[in-house]
């Protein structure tokens, strides 16, 4: 199933979430890599881990610096699926 590029409703919610929190520097670092999954999903990819779930494989890109901050994403589009605390 292809999904349009951009961002899921639930990855919206949780960056809103965190931006209200006040927490500029993890929410711009957020930003940062998902930024670079949707401008560069190739090399994304290769910096990524999978996972296989029930709607296929995400890839997971840890956020430097905001340990276990993780975004995961779908190559369909590209697209960011999620983003929160993930060990």
């Amino acid at each position: 199933m292809s999904g349009p590029s951009g961002y899921s409703e639930i990855a919206n919610a949780q960056l809103d979430e965190i931006e209200n929190r006040d927490d500029s520097d993890l929410y711009d670092a957020l930003l940062d890599v998902c930024e670079f999954v949707l401008a560069n999903p190739r090399q994304a990819q290769s910096r990524s881990s999978a996972l296989t779930t029930s709607e296929g494989i995400r890839f997971r890109l840890a956020v430097p610096g905001h340990h276990p901050y993780k975004v995961f994403w779908s190559s369909e589009g590209p697209r960011i699926e999620a983003v929160f605390p993930y060990s």
